[in-house]
């Protein structure tokens, strides 16, 4: 009897350390699954400050003239009647 109850309590410990050291939920995997939360916080961060300047920009488009004509100047090189366009190159 006493050796049966050992041998269970020594294979259970055996088992409990397996899964400390190797298997799911062991110290290794939760230490990846934290860099992997701190990467995806750093890319949300990211992610979060590009959604706040889109969310700018569209505010100034609704509602500002100077940003719909800024925009037209700077991506389609549109220039009003009677200026003139000076295309500065560098070497």
């Amino acid at each position: 009897m006493r050796r049966v109850f050992l041998f269970c309590a020594v294979a259970l410990i055996l088992f409990l350390q397996f899964r400390l050291w190797i298997g799911e939920g062991s110290l290794a995997h939760v230490e990846s699954l934290k860099d992997r939360v701190d990467s995806m916080r750093i890319v949300n961060l990211t992610v979060a400050h590009t959604n706040r300047l889109l969310k700018e920009e569209i505010k100034d488009l609704r509602f500002g003239l100077d940003a719909i004509e800024e925009k037209a100047r700077s991506d389609f090189g549109l220039i009003k009647k009677n200026e003139t366009f000076f295309l500065l190159v560098d070497d």
